[in-house]
């Protein structure tokens, strides 16, 4: 099986009566790609980015309906674009509910285990552990190196020129990502316990750098509770295959 790697050369192509069965597309650019008279049957798609634009089938725009259907399945995540202190507060403990009830149901045996280049159960609240690092620690609470050394970096950090001397190079137990989870969830918890509606408008600087965007404290906020439910579908799918 051929693999592209970082080619521009299939932009603005046009492909007639080509096949297309059973190929991956992973970390790819397909917006403003058009098909017509096209087989879609099992067309498997997921993008962390649909919902901050649109997606047409047949005419309509299928990302609204993504998305309640969604919020129907994990009750609480429409709370992750709450506005005010109480309604983040909220959010936050319905996400931290659903993933106890992942945690505590997925067998030991499981917790290592993943489906093709998706991360496991263990890298998963690992990467969660940066993301609250990067958003609360350093977006918010501006510490200068806010990182701890179990933290999973996402895809591509090495090549994008990032620090990986900060993390750890050999893999922690199940039970030191436990541990380091459940503190920095406390560390949310408690920062959610006295914010104010004045503080959630304050301006910060992007904890990953570069761009224009200066996102205020209710935006990181909001980023920790997409992540988390974000996580928790991807983990929640490939753990449903896994068993």
């Amino acid at each position: 099986m051929t693999t592209y790697s970082g080619t521009r050369e299939f932009e603005g192509a046009t492909f007639v009566r080509a096949s297309f069965k059973g190929a991956t597309l992973r970390f790819s650019d397909v917006s403003g790609v058009t098909m017509r008279g096209v087989d879609v049957d099992g067309l498997d798609l997921d993008s962390h980015d649909l919902f901050f634009g649109s997606l047409l089938v047949n005419g309509v725009d299928v990302v609204p309906l993504v998305d309640a259907e969604l919020n129907r399945q994990f009750p609480g995540r429409e709370l992750q674009k709450a506005q005010t202190p109480e309604g983040l507060r909220e959010g936050w403990a319905a996400v931290q509910s659903a993933w106890q009830e992942t945690v505590t149901d997925t067998p030991l045996e499981l917790v290592d285990a993943h489906v093709e280049d998706e991360w496991s159960l263990a890298q998963t609240l690992r990467h969660l552990i940066l993301a609250t690092d990067a958003w609360l620690r350093g977006g918010i609470l501006q510490v200068p190196q806010p990182f701890h050394e179990i933290g999973q970096i996402f895809t591509g950090a090495r090549e994008m020129g990032f620090d990986m001397s900060v993390f750890r190079a050999d893999p922690p137990t199940y039970e030191e990502v436990l541990e380091v989870r459940a503190e920095r969830q406390r560390q949310v918890t408690d920062f959610l316990s006295t914010v104010t509606p004045e503080m959630l408008g304050e301006e910060r600087d992007n904890p990953w750098g570069g761009g224009d965007w200066h996102p205020s404290v209710g935006d990181c906020v909001r980023v920790i509770l997409e992540e988390e439910w974000a996580h928790l579908r991807y983990i929640r799918r490939d753990l449903a295959r896994l068993s």
